[in-house]
């Protein structure tokens, strides 16, 4: 597990780990990558009538250990009827109060990835969001770590993952989601039949 707080050294690694990675992108993958989040939050407008933000929250809200056609498939059903099972009773809860009209942001743990792939959903345009999963981890580590334990659930170690992709992104030029987005859909595409584990098909 790599630092909760890594030495300047090791972060400059990472962000030289990542712009490497997004150099390497073919122009499909980086096509693919650039309409991710845009077509997400489509997507949250279309299965809310017209309210992107709480269909973000419903999305984000159910993400957590599924794969994104099973996110989509749920999110879509608590949208249309509502949810009483399928996941943990914590993420239905969230998702309930966000259909009931809640703030996402005030039932969302905001500065994790749930919060952050929220924003990045509700505002592709946003220009500080980045979702820090494990393969963003591995991207930036170098390192594919498996089922090993990344330690994501420590704060100080998403957000100081989280900003090395902010620095790539800004010495690329590009919002830190697309950078996680295209990067994203390099890696998993590399892992892909390697029997790692099967990637999700978007971040």
């Amino acid at each position: 597990m790599i630092p909760a707080n890594p030495p300047d050294a090791a972060r400059e690694r990472y962000v030289r780990n990542i712009t490497a990675v997004w150099r390497s992108a073919t122009a499909d993958q980086e096509q693919r990558g650039r309409a991710w989040y845009r077509t997400a939050h489509e997507l949250a407008d279309m299965m809310t009538g017209g309210n992107p933000q709480a269909g973000a929250g419903v999305i984000a809200a159910l993400s957590a250990n599924k794969s994104w056609s099973e996110n989509i498939r749920l999110a879509r059903q608590a949208c249309e009827s509502g949810l009483s099972g399928g996941h943990f009773t914590d993420a239905l809860t969230k998702a309930a109060k966000i259909l009931a009209g809640a703030d996402p942001t005030e039932v969302l743990p905001m500065t994790r990835k749930t919060g952050h792939f929220y924003r990045c959903i509700a505002n592709p345009s946003d220009p500080d969001a980045v979702v820090i999963d494990r393969h963003a981890h591995d991207i930036a580590v170098g390192e594919t770590y498996g089922n090993r334990d990344r330690g994501l659930s420590n704060p100080r170690r998403y957000t100081a993952l989280a900003h090395c992709y902010r620095e790539a992104a800004l010495r690329l030029g590009e919002l830190p989601s697309t950078v996680q987005a295209v990067t994203w859909v390099v890696h998993t595409e590399r892992l892909a039949g390697t029997g790692t584990r099967r990637p999700r098909t978007g971040p």
